[in-house]
């Protein structure tokens, strides 16, 4: 069986070594915390008006204000910050806090397409740091799903 890392890498079209190329840099420190703060609310705005139903109901029983503060704080202590995520919530246990939800391929893709468009809206963001961010996204992304996949091995 392939671990949940090769899975990823097979179905997000990402190589783990570019994924976790954002260990490489310091995004923190680059791009400084509001940066981070303007990513999550972009992208949190666009996932809360997707027109898509289906998507929107995924995070139906989230407040805005708390997924983008989980979000921000989550990617400022993966990106080479503080731990203000796991200060505040302990371990991020990505797979586990995504088990009550529905992440498939096109689930994954939907949450990609928010993420590039935050990320183009999101003043500051160098070339460099996009093409990691997203490469870490995406791979991420496809991790999720292929954690679902214990969960529901037949689908």
């Amino acid at each position: 069986m392939q671990s949940l890392q090769q899975k990823a890498a097979e179905w997000s079209g990402v190589a783990s070594a570019d994924a976790f190329s954002i260990d490489e840099t310091n995004l923190f420190h680059r791009l400084g915390l509001q940066t981070f703060v303007d990513l999550s609310t972009a992208f949190y705005d666009r996932v809360f008006a997707d027109e898509q139903l289906w998507f929107r109901s995924i995070f139906g029983e989230s407040k805005k204000e708390d997924a983008i503060q989980n979000q921000y704080e989550f990617f400022v202590q993966r990106m080479g910050g503080p731990p203000l995520y796991s200060q505040r919530k302990g371990h991020p246990a990505l797979i586990g806090r995504h088990r009550p939800y529905p992440v498939t391929h096109q689930a994954a893709e939907r949450w990609l397409h928010h993420m590039e468009q935050a990320l183009d809206a999101t003043p500051g963001i160098d070339p460099d740091s996009r093409i990691k961010m997203m490469n870490f996204f995406r791979h991420t992304a496809f991790f999720l799903v292929a954690g679902d996949k214990l969960k529901n091995p037949a689908d």
